[in-house]
């Protein structure tokens, strides 16, 4: 019986695709499957460069273009074209196995033997080849072919290689990107991790190279899976592995390990793998974990992606995937049953009549994140620890007698919470920890964190009591330029050491060059801490995928604004782009609610998100905050404006503190440059009135 393989570039090309023509691709390979003799169904195409790729009737206009070995039985669906164009594409293609990697590689043969004369010649006059300083040997090692070698050895400017993305191989264009940008043939090596290997392999085997694959094709088995991956093309492309992130995601390490990269890197797919991967090592349960019950929803069905067999469901049985909070109260009421939670306008009220009757030189915000920041996060119990206590990043320098105020004001809190019986988030949290620290048998063997930019010291140290120190004990994913909450931590001193065990990630595959590159502009010149003792760097960061630049627009009001909001998704819903591939993002939750009404007012459908998901037949609104974790096709990103952005509610004053001031203000930007990233084709971007300070290439 015939089996289908699907590419992963159509996978995604089909969203694009109308949707009488994604019914009917989704007949024809259904029945396909089933046919006894599967080459009955496949047209061979006059002047083919490679007699295995075939076409396929879809319907009167469209075909689709197959590549069918000469032995074993997976056929891989490689395009839906038109017509005229499926067989033009067709012609000029050609498939071969990677020696390096045994992976199945297409290329345009054609395009590369047409330019290569003309490269030759432009190439005599000038005294220097782009890769005169690497050897054959070399090329031969990392998988480069004779055909692609030959194209390589004429091309003299790194913009060559640029422009021939589409016609080489990719694995092979990559190999040869790093080579052009400086990496020696072993840094290459590295960086493609696992796929490159010393076996050698049949280049006339493609079935097998099929099956050796994962990164470039999809192995469906059945119609029913059939239908699943067309359903939802991109949701599946999204859990496929770069050969950097598979290695990231399979690799051994003596205890935690971390992986790095800037937005779009594919670092929650590279935790979801290694999620899988230690699940079926089988030493024990794993935990996926982040910060918020919504990221939470978005790995629980990321996991559920990958479970393509009964057996990748029940080894997915070992993993639990939860928030951290809801692991901290889980374990907490244990123990004490169901907190009394101290409500955030209380709290408010609680440490400013706490600040009046203490006369403490400070005010009741300061009171309140100087006890989060420093004696929560340090776990300080007397006056003497709060004395000797680092108060690295609070700015405002305290002296002795001012510190025993603040200290007065501290205990006054604390005992309040006890006299009460009411307890914070994060004193559950510290309590779940100390519980847990306490136990010599562990709930879990491993723990995958995403997002872990955003945790607190006291959800740190919580996950490093609910996990034995061993071999691959925690697995952390994040991004110090998307930290969008206030905690600022050092991971030794949560007793999380990674030193010499971390992995950056460089390439974006969610969001276009154009948008990224304006995007990363938000952040130039901003000293980003890692966690670790040193500084987090985009560099190297970069799209291979082209698009439109992000439009800009300044209005004379809000109402304008509105307006202008509402003119740019009927734009793009005229344009075939589908209502749940729309979002649209604001500082705060009252201009979010505004939009939706004004969306709403105009006859369009779209929600406000809050605790649920989003919803395919609605655009989507929500707060930048709401927005981490979350990327959608086209995205309004409004009152990006002075007045909003940042915002003066969560910036302290300078006068008060102004290393804090600093910090929130750095915050506010990784705060817009995390919701602008969440666009993968489109981004608008909008304010009324003076645009905010943050914004780059105002006058362009």
């Amino acid at each position: 019986m015939a089996s289908l393989a699907i590419h992963r570039d159509l996978l995604r090309e089909f969203g694009g695709l109308e949707k009488s023509v994604q019914e009917r691709v989704s007949e024809v390979f259904a029945k396909f499957r089933h046919a006894t003799y599967a080459g009955l169904h496949l047209e061979k195409v006059s002047g083919a460069r490679d007699d295995r790729i075939r076409s396929i009737r879809i319907d009167q206009f469209w075909r689709g273009v197959v590549l069918a070995p000469d032995s074993g039985d997976s056929y891989t669906l490689l395009k839906v074209l038109p017509h005229d164009d499926a067989y033009r594409w067709a012609r000029r293609r050609s498939a071969s196995v990677n020696s390096a990697t045994g992976g199945i590689e297409i290329r345009d043969g054609e395009a590369i033997e047409t330019s290569l004369p003309q490269l030759a010649r432009m190439a005599q006059t000038v005294p220097r080849r782009l890769f005169s300083e690497v050897g054959d040997a070399d090329m031969e090692r990392l998988g480069i072919d004779a055909q692609t070698l030959a194209f390589a050895r004429a091309l003299t400017e790194p913009i060559q290689l640029e422009v021939a993305k589409s016609l080489l191989p990719p694995i092979q264009w990559e190999v040869l990107y790093g080579l052009a940008m400086g990496m020696t043939p072993e840094e290459v090596w590295d960086e493609l991790g696992a796929d490159i290997t010393e076996e050698r392999f049949d280049p006339d085997d493609l079935d097998a190279a099929i099956r050796r694959s994962p990164d470039r094709v999809v192995l469906v088995d059945g119609p029913e899976e059939l239908m699943a991956v067309f359903a939802r093309p991109f949701d599946l492309w999204r859990v496929y592995l770069h050969p950097l992130q598979r290695a990231a995601a399979e690799a051994r390490h003596r205890g935690p390990a971390r992986v790095t990269g800037g937005p779009g890197t594919g670092k929650t797919v590279v935790a979801l793998h290694r999620a899988r991967v230690l699940a079926e090592r089988g030493a024990g349960p794993v935990l996926v974990t982040t910060f918020t019950s919504t990221l939470a929803d978005s790995l629980r069905a990321g996991m559920k992606l990958m479970a393509d067999t009964p057996r990748d469901t029940e080894v997915l049985r070992a993993v639990t995937v939860e928030h951290v909070d809801r692991l901290a109260h889980r374990v907490f009421r244990d123990v004490h049953g169901q907190p009394r939670i101290l409500g955030g306008d209380e709290e408010r009220r609680l440490w400013t009549s706490i600040a009046a009757d203490t006369d403490t030189p400070v005010g009741a915000a300061f009171l309140a994140e100087e006890w989060r920041q420093v004696v929560v996060a340090q776990e300080v119990r007397s006056a003497d620890a709060y004395l000797k206590a680092k108060r690295t990043g609070r700015g405002r320098r305290l002296g002795a007698a001012q510190k025993a105020r603040v200290w007065q004001a501290v205990c006054a809190f604390e005992d309040e919470l006890r006299r009460r019986g009411l307890w914070t988030h994060e004193t559950v949290c510290a309590e779940a920890a100390r519980i847990l620290g306490e136990r010599e048998e562990k709930p879990y063997r491993h723990i995958v964190v995403d997002e872990a930019q955003d945790l607190s010291a006291e959800k740190w140290r919580l996950l490093r009591a609910a996990v034995p120190e061993a071999e691959d004990d925690l697995f952390l994913a994040g991004d110090t330029h998307q930290r969008i909450y206030q905690h600022r931590i050092s991971l030794r001193d949560v007793g999380v050491n990674v030193a010499g065990r971390s992995t950056r990630l460089r390439v974006n595959y969610r969001t276009t060059a154009q948008i990224l590159g304006w995007s990363l502009e938000l952040l130039h010149g901003q000293r980003i801490d890692d966690m670790d003792g040193g500084l987090e760097t985009v560099a190297g960061c970069r799209s291979d995928v082209r698009g439109l630049p992000p439009v800009l627009k300044g209005c004379a009001n809000r109402s304008s604004e509105l307006r202008h909001l509402v003119d740019t998704v009927r734009e793009w819903l005229d344009s075939d782009i589908l209502p749940g591939e729309i979002g649209v993002a604001a500082r705060s939750n009252r201009l979010a609610q505004e939009a939706a009404d004004a969306l709403i007012d105009a006859g369009v459908a779209a929600h406000v998100l809050s605790g649920g998901a989003a919803e395919q037949d609605a655009v989507s609104v929500a707060t930048m905050h709401r927005m981490k974790g979350l990327e959608f096709r086209c995205l309004a990103v409004i009152g990006v404006d002075a007045d909003q952005v940042p915002a003066a509610r969560a910036v302290t004053p300078a006068s008060e503190d102004a290393t804090a001031h600093a910090h929130d203000l750095q915050r506010e930007r990784c705060l817009l440059f995390v919701a602008c990233t969440r666009a993968r084709e489109l981004l608008n971007v909008s304010w009324q009135g003076q645009p905010s300070p943050f914004l780059p290439s105002i006058g362009d």
